[in-house]
């Protein structure tokens, strides 16, 4: 049986590329779970950041004007 040309053992890899193949080779099986999670923390961390802001706990306060309960 011939040997192909372009062929190696994995013995003959490197272990960076072992290592760069085993990353790329779980990245292609959990990228949905990865990206499902990585969802929810952009959302978390854009959610935190707009509810910090001191006007959006004066949404629904009572405004000393009288105005009522909704600014409008």
């Amino acid at each position: 049986m011939a040997k192909r040309v372009g062929s190696r053992k994995k013995d003959d890899e490197s272990a960076l590329t072992r290592t760069v193949n085993s990353v790329f080779s779980f990245f292609r099986f959990a990228e949905f779970e990865i990206l499902f999670v990585l969802f929810f923390v952009i959302a978390f961390i854009i959610f935190k950041d707009l509810t910090s802001r001191p006007e959006y706990s004066q949404i629904l306060v009572k405004k000393p004007d009288g105005g009522g309960f909704w600014p409008y």
